[in-house]
């Protein structure tokens, strides 16, 4: 059905673009008719909670993940955004609904990406509703997820022992720049509970991840192994990037979030100086398009590291756009430029020029084959093969992020 425009959803948005630098006329009432209206067409084709919106297959239909899937919790977060949004109970109450089937979730110990599932479902509703339940929910997760970390290596495990996808490689402790954004759940259980242990856990990880994840001009590596006995760097490489030595664009938007996040919880300048010095390598790139929507991986286009990979040229014959790295780094640059100062105009700016990017038609289009998502062109896992230009509910979920804290700025 075709929902009602609610004054709520409307006004502050257009406040808040009509007052910066995107123009008014970016988020027009069509647009925002048309963002609910493809959360409207999801909850109409997927009743049942336990499959959970991701993305579509190649006809155009609905994708969709268990509660244990790494992108469980997006889907929720997003109706939670609509409510916060909106101010519409029925977004709140499917919010509700999405959030609260993830309750097991919060005693699972063998996947990293607990604070993926639970924060961005739970932790969003907490701060919206003060639920009480919500709160024990996220300390058991907190407590689930802190089994995975190793005083020896200072790092919380990502990934079980696996093969790496050159096929040879065996990773014992592997730890990916993903894990960075897991860190948000470990900081706020110690502020609900008290148990410093968490915050504790939480700032090693990103003092670990900032010495070995990075290169010197903070262009960062996927995935580093760890000897799990003595903690020394056994392997530094990738496992979605173009090659071990490349930049993969959602990465950097993973590590750019993560210390920004790690800043407001902590107040401590080295990792305020850390984001601003990713975000600085990001906007200078030079193969960061104009439109600023990344390419999968900054260096996808450089025919020097070709060689490293086996790279399909024919297959991909126009090296495809990530939106969902577009709107991680947007959202982060736009909680970022709170904590500059010289730089926060730039971050800003930056920001402002990825949100319009993000609402033209080339990323978010009524005429697309999607009818269950906001933004178009995301890339899932390249070496993998899976979810290549495509839209991702993750990348819904840092974009309506986004929009969130711009209405705050």
């Amino acid at each position: 059905m075709k929902i009602s425009l609610f004054p709520k959803i409307f006004i502050p948005l257009v406040l808040f673009l009509g007052c910066t630098r995107v123009e008014e006329t970016v988020l027009t009432k069509e647009k925002m008719q048309f963002i609910a209206s493809q959360f409207e067409n999801a909850l109409a084709v997927t009743n049942d909670p336990t499959r959970i919106p991701k993305t579509i297959n190649q006809n155009g239909e609905l994708k969709t993940t268990g509660i244990y899937g790494w992108t469980s919790g997006f889907f929720a977060g997003n109706l939670w955004y609509m409510y916060e949004l909106t101010g519409d109970e029925k977004w709140k109450d499917e919010a509700r609904k999405w959030t609260e089937v993830l309750d097991p979730v919060k005693y699972v110990t063998n996947d990293h990406d607990v604070g993926f599932m639970i924060n961005c479902s739970y932790g969003n509703g907490l701060k919206l509703t003060g639920n009480k339940q919500y709160e024990k929910v996220m300390v058991q997760a907190a407590k689930s997820l802190s089994t995975r970390y190793s005083p020896v290596v200072r790092s919380i495990k990502s990934w079980n022992s696996k093969k790496a996808w050159d096929g040879e490689t065996i990773w014992d402790y592997p730890v990916i720049i993903d894990n960075m954004m897991n860190l948000e759940l470990l900081f706020e259980a110690t502020r609900l509970s008290g148990d410093s242990s968490f915050h504790h856990i939480a700032v090693q990880h990103a003092l670990t991840t900032m010495k070995n994840h990075y290169r010197d001009d903070f262009s960062c590596y996927h995935v580093v192994d760890y000897d799990p006995l003595t903690g020394v760097v056994l392997d530094k490489a990738t496992n979605q990037g173009f090659v071990d030595q490349s930049s993969w664009a959602r990465g950097q938007a993973w590590g750019l979030y993560g210390f920004t996040m790690c800043y407001r919880y902590t107040n401590d300048k080295k990792f305020l100086d850390f984001a601003e010095n990713i975000a600085d390598y990001i906007l200078n790139h030079p193969n960061l398009p104009e439109d600023m929507i990344p390419y999968w991986d900054y260096n996808a286009i450089d025919p020097n590291l070709s060689p490293e990979w086996n790279y399909d040229a024919s297959k991909f014959p126009e090296i495809p756009r990530d939106a969902s790295a577009a709107a991680i780094t947007c959202s982060a640059l736009l909680e970022l430029e709170k904590y500059s100062g010289e730089k926060r105009e730039m971050y800003l700016n930056a920001a402002d020029k990825i949100l319009e990017s993000l609402f033209s038609p080339e990323y978010m289009s009524s005429s697309s084959d999607s009818n269950f998502f906001i933004l178009n062109h995301s890339v899932g896992s390249i070496p993998h093969g899976v979810e290549i230009d495509v839209p991702l509910v993750y990348a819904d979920y840092y974009f309506l992020e986004a929009l969130v804290r711009k209405s705050h700025t």
